[in-house]
């Protein structure tokens, strides 16, 4: 609309940010097997030996993934949320409820992934930096 003011760019990379948060946590819920290779290769075991051992660990972690998933999905909704809202009108204290968001969240996942040897470590790492890049911004 015409005098409406543009969002900053730093909304515009949160907001992403919190797209690709609502993405991961489709993948957690709908998509990823309850048992990567990766998941197998760190436990240094095969996945049959795995299922052997625990026949049910499946069905836990099926479930365990969905609530995963919700919680990252509702942090991506909320990060979406304060992106084109506080972020945009510059709320005091955005920066801060965001920033320390990003450290426990896809900071958090990011380092786990890279002491983990992931196959997803550069992706997490990637939006993570993002994430940096909104902070500063």
């Amino acid at each position: 609309m015409y005098g409406e003011k543009r969002a900053p760019l730093s909304a515009v990379v949160v907001g992403g940010c919190g797209l690709i948060l609502v993405g991961i946590g489709l993948y957690f819920m709908w998509l990823r097997p309850v048992l990567l290779a990766e998941d197998a290769r760190y436990l240094g075991a095969t996945l049959e030996e795995l299922t052997t051992v625990a026949p049910g660990m499946g069905r836990w972690l099926d479930r365990v993934f969905w609530v995963l998933g919700g919680y990252i999905m509702a942090t991506g909704i909320l990060t979406v949320y304060l992106a084109v809202t506080a972020f945009r009108a510059r709320a005091r204290g955005a920066g801060v409820a965001v920033a320390a968001a990003g450290v426990v969240s896809i900071g958090a996942m990011a380092v786990v992934n890279v002491q983990l040897d992931s196959d997803f470590q550069v992706p997490l790492v990637v939006l993570a930096g993002l994430w940096v890049v909104a902070m500063v911004l």
